[in-house]
């Protein structure tokens, strides 16, 4: 028995097309796109590693300059078990990723790749304020010698 309000089969009617709404729909008036990626290879987290870094806080972060002409930020998470377990690490992390989708596009060089590395019991903890003053003091440190 088919429900009342289903169509008839010999009606003709197609059943409606699911409808998908674009990332860019409901994006907020006055987003600023990302214009940064995020590492994804051990060699560029290595290569992050041998250059220059600044140490504040609530977290570490090391930035080098590419040179290879690709105006691109790309910046990458990383958190060792000293910060907790699963829970702390990825807690931690996605406040790491909150802080680069903010303050990467204005403050961020054009060319470099950053590495955000979170402190065990200050990442997750401190204020987010706070955690948005060590990364600006950390960005400005880093571009101050490039």
């Amino acid at each position: 028995m088919t429900p009342p309000e289903a169509p008839r089969s010999d009606a003709g009617i197609t059943p409606p097309a699911v409808s998908s709404c674009s990332p860019r729909a409901t994006e907020p008036q006055g987003h600023v796109p990302e214009k940064w990626t995020v590492l994804r290879k051990r060699a560029d987290f290595l290569a992050a590693a041998r250059a220059r870094r600044q140490g504040t806080g609530s977290m570490l972060v090391q930035g080098r300059d590419r040179r290879d002409g690709d105006t691109a930020i790309r910046v990458g998470f990383t958190c060792s078990k000293k910060v907790g377990n699963a829970v702390a690490r990825n807690r931690a992390k996605r406040r790491l990723r909150a802080l680069a989708r903010e303050l990467l596009p204005a403050q961020g060089l054009p060319g470099w790749d950053y590495v955000l590395i979170g402190k065990a019991e200050e990442t997750g903890a401190r204020p987010y304020e706070a955690l948005k003053r060590d990364l600006s003091y950390a960005l400005r440190k880093l571009s101050g010698g490039a």
